[in-house]
């Protein structure tokens, strides 16, 4: 005896589902819009992690008009629905996830991405979004620009901390690297320098398309482009490490000696560093008034006009520590500042200058109140993370450091922090946990309470 047996509409519904949840469908949900930064809580995105930024740029400095495609391949920490790339400005024309059309809207700096099908989590996937039109300068809270400057001759592209977004969409925040390929497309007779090194060169219909390949992990607010009428200058330094430099002809004569010196302060540094943490080094040297302050973009720190040493050797030393070890947070940025700072203090006293101990007592004792103002690990506000307690009091705590442990337990401090950290993302808790460790039978609580996390100048120097 056999029986049929008819399904109302809503159980056939239900059984599906449930054959879908059986043959592996996915079931997703949006990943979060920033990752609640201290400073920039809507920088960067959650649900995934960037592995390769692929840019093709096109610009035309007399129009001021980016036109761009980036291919941005990441893996899903989640199943999700939804994902967001901040990028501000511009158009966007198009998107797709894996080669299929994505919906997307617009708010602010966020564009968010609603791929056909939801993506697992542990899954690679790909990103093309196309995007036009004339890109913006931002302004930092603290008043300088950043962002894509247009120059005299064509533009510069900055990003600390967040300005990368004006002119590719990304997971802008440093706790997110990747490698790149750049290839920026300009008016013949002009050049487009970038991070990483020339893979490619082409002139086409009165056009150039320079394509630079970054290998090592670079965090967004480090990648540059600078287009104008560069003399570009290729050296040698240690080990046969490539150097390029660009300058603009208006600062090569003053620019001539100092960049001289290039190889020498990438030896010296390797000397208390460690090995250099990248594939070439080199200088992007622009007018003064182009930005008004220099960069330690990543192989290629940028300058605004010839640099004098000090400043040289302090770009140069963030390639170790900002841009090699990158900080978690906004708020760890002593951890680029401090220690670039002290590598100047350590430069001087190497070569003819105070020593580090004068140096500190100096400030210790000097007539500038606002290097107090705040504890060089807690900014007070998104406006102050690059004021003097992060520079000058970061660069105190590592001479307390020293002091207390002897010149051969710091420099294997400092060392090993870049060694342990090489290519990654750290946070001054990370930076104190090492230290600890790495000399267990000290007590650095006084340190960390007066000098790191302290307000106010400490009692005693």
């Amino acid at each position: 005896m056999s029986r049929s047996v008819r399904l109302v509409p809503a159980v056939v519904a239900l059984l599906a589902l449930t054959a879908t949840a059986c043959d592996g469908g996915v079931h997703g949900t949006p990943g979060g819009s920033g990752v609640r930064d201290p400073y920039f809580p809507k920088a960067g995105n959650g649900g995934y992690d960037v592995g390769h930024y692929g840019l093709a740029l096109d610009y035309t400095p007399a129009t001021r008009r980016l036109t761009g495609t980036a291919v941005i391949t990441a893996r899903a920490t989640q199943n999700l629905s939804a994902f967001d790339l901040d990028l501000a400005g511009l158009h966007v024309d198009a998107v797709t996830v894996e080669g299929r059309k994505a919906r997307f809207n617009r708010a602010g700096q966020e564009l968010t991405v609603r791929p056909h099908d939801d993506l697992r989590k542990g899954e690679t996937f790909s990103t093309t979004v196309r995007y036009s039109g004339v890109p913006h300068t931002l302004t930092d809270p603290d008043g300088s620009k950043e962002g894509w400057l247009p120059t005299a001759d064509g533009a510069l592209g900055l990003g600390e901390p967040v300005g990368s977004m004006a002119w590719f969409p990304s997971d802008d925040h440093p706790f997110d690297k990747a490698s790149y390929d750049i290839t920026l497309t300009v008016p013949e007779g002009l050049q487009a320098v970038s991070n990483g090194e020339l893979a490619d060169q082409s002139t086409r219909g009165g056009r150039t398309a320079f394509h630079w390949h970054v290998a090592q992990p670079m965090a967004t607010y480090l990648a540059t482009v600078a287009v104008g009428r560069f003399g570009l200058i290729r050296g040698t330094g240690p080990h046969g490490l490539p150097i390029l430099t660009a300058v603009d002809p208006t600062q090569a004569k003053a620019s001539e000696k100092v960049l001289a010196q290039l190889p020498a302060v990438i030896k010296w540094e390797e000397t208390n560093f460690g090995p250099y943490p990248f594939s070439s080094t080199g200088a992007i040297v622009d007018r003064p008034d182009d930005s008004g302050y220099a960069l330690e973009t990543q192989n290629r720190p940028v300058f605004p006009g010839a640099p004098d040493t000090g400043t040289l050797v302090h770009e140069l030393a963030h390639q170790w520590y900002g841009d090699s070890v990158t900080p978690k947070s906004w708020q760890d940025m002593w951890l680029n500042e401090g220690f670039a700072t002290y590598a100047e203090w350590l430069w001087w006293e190497d070569h003819g200058g105070e020593s580090c101990r004068q140096t500190f007592m100096d400030y210790y004792n000097g007539k500038d109140k606002t290097i107090w103002a705040f504890p060089p690990a807690k900014p007070s506000s998104a406006a102050h993370i690059s004021d003097g307690p992060v520079y000058q009091r970061g660069a105190m705590v590592l001479q307390k450091i020293r002091e207390k442990v002897g010149d051969d337990t710091f420099y294997a401090i400092i060392q090993g922090w870049a060694a342990a950290h090489r290519h990654g993302s750290a946070s001054t808790a990370d930076f104190t946990a090492y230290v600890q460790k790495k000399v267990p039978h000290q007590d650095f609580s006084e340190i960390w309470k007066d000098w790191l996390y302290g307000d106010g100048k400490p009692a005693r120097p």
